[in-house]
């Protein structure tokens, strides 16, 4: 293969994303409806509101220079008290609001206006630092602690951030500059971090420039992520875009991804830490998603699955220019498992891998993991894919004297790049059945010819959750 330049291959990736931005746009000019006063503003969520105020009710200030942290802190301390009287949404309208890390509350609704943008302030004062998570014990770029997120939240129930695709902006250039040059001795924040909560919303917003992850549900239950865009630049550190973490039922669809690392990255703990926590990710829907991560994976399971990831669908996904499609990630002392995937109507262009599984990602918190805990994968299914302009068909590694098996793979085509690798399909230690699939798949994957991968026909929990029409009147309290 020819490889493409790295400017050509830039001005493919920017030319791209103009056009996401652009469908999003579209789509939220679409959903949201202001009347001709510009007073009422209709959109769709899980809960609507009893009550409401704006952001300037408590003085803030849209001039991207003055800081508005204190006016986050004390409008959603102020309509907290409304947790058990309908609810509270806070109104962020057009304008550009600097702001350090601020907490949610209970029954609550963040709106951001179309052109209203949160700017993460550069002022690291503002950034509290939080004690690791029990499921990791430490932080994930360095031992010790963590910097919060820039919008937080844990114990928490009934919380929606959503807008009409107004921004959050992390502003992550100061932070990827003192990662590289390792001047910092915590771990860099996220844009949004939810912990032990249930029935959370997140939905028709933009999110660029993540210090580090975007969005992560962490040990919570009932999640949407809807409608979201993501944008970060492809050589940015660990920008993954949405990362369930230890989360059951969660649902996570028409979703657009610009990222330096994994599109969505699936969790569930690290090596004793996480085995310790026990709390697998489960019952977990990703549909209409599309990626764009030169090095990285459009949907990674692991590496720190030590809780166990079970029973995730895939379907209807589009990778474009990404390293590979649906990465499984561990290695011995993760022990645990990756169980009951299925994958289905994926469309691929221009890839390094299609199939990828390593069972030898050997990163580790500490050397007190226990090389006995052996990870169990299984009954990993995919169906119903094409791929264009691929280097390396698969692949598949397991761990020796512990292979994973059930792998199915059925009906994809895979046209190969014009100087492919010459080994095709690379596997050991694993086993499986292979179905009308071009380039032919490696002997352990046995060709059945009418086999058809599964992809369960019922539904979960979290695809019977129904949005409802709300609508924002402005009012002051």
């Amino acid at each position: 293969m020819k490889l493409v330049g790295t400017q050509a291959r830039s001005q493919a990736i920017l030319v791209i994303t103009i056009l996401i931005l652009a469908i999003a746009s579209n789509a939220s000019a679409r959903k949201y409806n202001l009347d001709n006063g510009g007073q009422t503003i209709e959109y769709s969520a899980t809960s609507c509101r009893g009550h409401s105020a704006s952001l300037t009710d408590f003085g803030g200030v849209g001039d991207g220079n003055t800081s508005n942290t204190k006016a986050f802190q004390t409008a959603i301390a102020n309509l907290s008290r409304y947790a058990e009287d309908g609810g509270a949404l806070l109104y962020v309208p057009p304008g550009k609001w600097l702001t350090g890390s601020f907490n949610l509350t209970s029954h609550f609704t963040l709106f951001l206006e179309k052109d209203a943008v949160l700017l993460a302030s550069e002022n690291v004062s503002e950034w509290a630092v939080i004690e690791p998570l029990p499921s990791y014990g430490r932080g994930r770029d360095n031992t010790g602690g963590r910097f919060i997120s820039l919008i937080f939240g844990t114990n928490l129930t009934d919380v929606i951030i959503t807008g009409a695709n107004g921004t959050l902006d992390g502003q992550g250039q100061i932070w990827w500059d003192k990662f590289k040059n390792e001047q910092l001795n915590y771990t860099r924040p996220y844009l949004i971090e939810i912990m032990y909560s249930k029935n959370i919303q997140i939905s028709n917003i933009t999110l660029v420039n993540s210090p580090s992850w975007n969005i992560h549900p962490v040990y919570c239950s009932n999640v949407i992520v809807q409608g979201v865009t993501i944008i970060a630049p492809v050589t940015s550190p660990n920008t993954d875009g949405i990362n369930p973490d230890s989360c059951l039922n969660t649902r996570i669809e028409d979703c657009y991804i610009v990222s330096g690392d994994d599109c969505i990255a699936v969790k569930s703990g690290w090596d004793q830490y996480g085995i310790a926590f026990g709390m697998p990710t489960k019952r977990l829907v990703i549909r209409r998603l599309t990626c764009i991560s030169p090095f990285s994976a459009m949907i990674a399971l692991g590496s720190e699955m030590s809780g166990g990831i079970q029973d995730v669908r895939a379907e209807d996904l589009h990778a474009i220019n990404t390293e590979s499609a649906v990465r499984i990630k561990t290695a011995v002392g993760r022990g645990a498992y990756v169980k009951d995937i299925y994958v289905k109507r994926v469309t691929m262009e221009t890839m390094k891998y299609v199939f990828w599984i390593s069972g030898a990602y050997g990163q580790h918190p500490d050397d007190k993991f226990d090389p006995k805990a052996i990870p169990v994968v299984k009954n990993i299914n995919y169906r119903d894919m094409t791929a264009k302009n691929v280097t390396m068909s698969a692949k598949l590694e397991g761990i020796s004297g512990d292979p994973f098996t059930g792998i199915c793979i059925s009906n994809v085509t895979i046209t190969l790049a014009e100087e492919p690798k010459k080994l095709q399909w690379n596997c050991t230690e694993i086993s499986g059945i292979s179905s009308s699939v071009t380039p032919q798949p490696c002997e352990l994957l046995k060709n059945q010819a009418e086999a058809v991968c599964n992809f369960p026909t019922g539904s979960l929990p979290i695809d019977n959750v129904e949005l409802k029409k709300c609508s924002y009147k402005r009012s002051y309290l």
